[in-house]
């Protein structure tokens, strides 16, 4: 059963995401349920937080650019009303794998502390930004950054049959193997696109919980072909995250120096 948390753990989250660069998060969508029946509702919720306990957000058409279900029947545009929670609640056409797509708008953020910006490079793996930012020339007393998120979610409907598909985001993970219905035993192949590239050499970052709660972390890297083989186990929830920074010309001060691209994809491993 799928465990949310409470009114307090919710409000404790959403101040202490308010209180802290958003940037330091991951961005997910979580289902409700993740194996369907053909015509049920697929209901999922948009987050934002670390080590998958965060703050849920609504529908709000202005704060994405893409919010769709992808299936055998096309693509949907998902639709709501102005703060609907579950962001997600419709009946999709369709059966077999869906792969559920949303991207946010660009956001921006200001790092007031060098030692914020450079950690968070180190933990995403992007050590090489910080001695460029100095070969650029540019200040440690405010570090400009804009990001955005790319998320990808999969569920079953009906009998789950089918595949995951890239779906034209700026970075995304792709499924290479059926969470519902292929043998996982060897392991849960994915592969990590950059403008519609493989991402070589690139952290992946596995997020797993158990039944109980329980949260651990793995990091992976990719092969020259973007791909990597994570573990799975049946029963348990998962977030792979990856991300992209790239450097953004400066023409004023307060303009942004960098960009970070947020990719996830989320799944279930059936018992």
């Amino acid at each position: 059963m799928r465990r949310h948390p409470n009114r307090l753990t919710r409000l404790t989250w959403a101040l202490a995401l308010l209180a802290s660069p958003l940037s330091a998060h991951e961005f997910w969508i979580e289902p409700e349920v993740f194996a369907l029946e053909e015509g049920a509702p697929v209901m999922a919720q948009t987050l934002v937080g670390s080590e998958l306990k965060g703050a849920t957000y609504s529908y709000n058409p202005q704060n994405f650019t893409r919010f769709e279900i992808v299936t055998d029947a096309g693509v949907q545009p998902v639709e709501g009303r102005l703060g609907d929670k579950p962001a997600l609640n419709m009946v999709p056409e369709g059966r077999g794998l869906a792969t559920i797509v949303h991207v946010t708008r660009d956001y921006s953020l200001t790092y007031r502390e060098w030692e914020k910006f450079a950690a968070f490079c180190e933990h995403k793996d992007f050590t090489w930004a910080i001695g460029r930012h100095l070969e650029r020339g540019l200040g440690q007393e405010r570090v400009y950054e804009r990001y955005s998120r790319h998320a990808k979610s999969l569920v079953a409907l009906g009998d789950g049959a089918g595949a995951d598909r890239e779906v034209g985001l700026l970075t995304e993970i792709v499924a290479e193997a059926n969470p519902y219905t292929d043998d996982l035993s060897g392991g849960f192949p994915v592969r990590v696109l950059y403008e519609g590239a493989p991402r070589a050499d690139a952290q992946v970052e596995l997020f797993e919980r158990d039944a109980a709660g329980e949260v651990t972390i793995r990091l992976y890297r990719t092969d020259d072909q973007g791909r990597a083989m994570v573990e799975v186990k049946p029963g348990h929830f998962y977030l792979v995250d990856a991300v992209v920074m790239r450097e953004l010309e400066v023409a004023e001060d307060t303009d942004p120096a960098w960009e970070s691209l947020w990719a996830s994809l989320t799944f279930e491993v059936p018992e």
